[in-house]
């Protein structure tokens, strides 16, 4: 009696080259987390900037960013903006935890975020910009219109985030104009 190894070989074969296959099915998946507990300024904007570089070389799935923030500097916040918009991994932005707070430019952090998420017991908003230091009397009118001016770009700049992730203009546009917080 003569077995024949062709069946049986030829079956091993293909059952080994659908495996290489379906390996990326059953491969792991990546998230990065990035925790914030403090205001907005160039360290964590540098901290968050590299996380979305790592996401991006790790090939991530998602970037998590964990936020309980005050507040902080527009600059900084705007870089993380930036980096949010341009980053090639979504970025997923979960105000948390219970008793935490995504204020001024916390608010913006979550409007440009792919995903945006709140614990429950946090808040979101009071994203007027105030300017930092004191004024003299004399540049009284002349700080009334860098306030104006300082508020319209950052109204304009919610709104923009707001349409560009289907969030809530009307809503964003009065955190920053009206200092209300949700």
């Amino acid at each position: 009696m003569r077995l024949s190894i062709k069946p049986f070989l030829s079956k091993c074969i293909l059952f080994l080259i659908l495996s290489l296959f379906c390996l990326p099915l059953y491969a792991a998946k990546t998230a990065i987390l990035l925790d914030v507990k403090s205001s907005i300024n160039p360290a964590i904007q540098d901290y968050i900037e590299r996380g979305i570089h790592l996401a991006e070389k790790e090939n991530a799935e998602i970037i998590i960013l964990r936020l309980d923030t005050p507040g902080g500097l527009d600059e900084s916040m705007r870089g993380i903006v930036k980096a949010i918009l341009s980053s090639k991994v979504p970025v997923a932005t979960y105000v948390a935890p219970s008793g935490a707070r995504a204020a001024s430019a916390g608010t913006f952090i979550v409007y440009a975020s792919h995903i945006a998420a709140m614990a429950p017991g946090t808040n979101l908003g009071a994203a007027s910009p105030i300017a930092i230091g004191g004024i003299s009397q004399e540049k009284e009118s002349q700080s009334k219109t860098l306030s104006i001016k300082s508020a319209n770009d950052a109204a304009a700049l919610i709104r923009s985030l707001a349409e560009l992730r289907g969030r809530n203009a009307e809503w964003g546009e009065n955190a920053v104009q009206k200092a209300v917080s949700f």
